[in-house]
């Protein structure tokens, strides 16, 4: 027996077009879905990356300005820069003189200092903080550094200007800090960093043949880089003598030592 052919209704064709509806918006969803689970975290964290790479970039910016007041006595600078994904901080050399960063200076003889009472650098820093990349930036002494919050190593990025000449048996030691009208000062978003020189401070030293120049390195219980001066230390022909975070330098013990130390303030009026 023939089968009688149904014809198709209104009632059908609103069927198939409601399930292709939900067919779409399913798909729709889906996609959706997708991009928000793999795609919008990686959009993030390259977000956070390229902020990262500009921040470093702006770090040595202003360790170019720093330079420049430091040592050709430029009078004030002033840079206007970006800072995304994290904050930047002045932590200046009187913040917290328990648990902020310093520099020692000292001889064997006492004749610039002794270890038990040092020639003391607090240096304070100019800090950038990323939650997100789990990274800290400071341009510390003189120095870019960096370091990833959840390891306990760190890196120098820009190195300062020590420097040592083997001919006249001369050692030069920068010390630069930062002073500013309060504490802390900090910034997020688009900001200008101002500064200008206030105090600077020259003293040289003659060690007699046999003496023996320290550097001593400690640092800030929230923000260790150590790492990254030793580094430095060591390819400034500085050896660790087995007390934490001291270092001998090499001169050429056979003939008196020269030793330059600068001081330098350098002030943050704003970020």
């Amino acid at each position: 027996m023939q089968e009688k052919r149904r014809r198709r209704t209104k009632r059908d064709r609103a069927v198939s077009e409601a399930i292709g509806f939900i067919i779409i918006f399913g798909i729709i969803i889906g996609g959706v879905g997708i991009v928000t689970l793999y795609g919008y975290p990686m959009l993030t964290q390259r977000q956070t990356s390229a902020d990262e790479q500009i921040m470093e970039k702006n770090m040595i910016v202003l360790q170019n300005d720093l330079k420049s007041i430091a040592y050709k006595t430029v009078p004030y600078t002033e840079t206007s820069l970006k800072v995304g994904s994290g904050t930047l901080t002045v932590y200046n050399m009187t913040y917290d003189n328990a648990t902020e960063s310093h520099f020692d200076v000292y001889d064997n003889q006492g004749l610039i200092a002794t270890s038990a009472n040092p020639l003391v650098f607090y240096s304070g820093d100019l800090r950038y903080d990323s939650t997100s990349a789990e990274t800290d930036l400071s341009l510390e002494n003189g120095a870019v550094v960096k370091r990833l919050i959840a390891e306990n190593g760190s890196t120098m990025l820009a190195n300062p200007r020590w420097y040592y000449d083997s001919q006249t048996n001369t050692a030069v030691i920068y010390l630069i800090g930062f002073s500013s009208a309060s504490d802390i000062m900090s910034q997020t978003g688009v900001g200008t960093v101002k500064m200008n020189l206030e105090q600077t401070n020259y003293m040289p030293y003659v060690l007699p043949a046999g003496d023996i120049l320290y550097v001593r390195y400690l640092p800030n219980n929230n923000a260790d880089y150590s790492a990254a001066w030793y580094n430095y230390f060591e390819g400034m022909n500085m050896a660790e003598t087995g007390t934490p975070g001291e270092y001998k330098w090499l001169l050429n013990s056979a003939q008196p030592a020269n030793v330059v130390i600068y001081q330098y303030q350098v002030n943050i009026e704003s970020v």
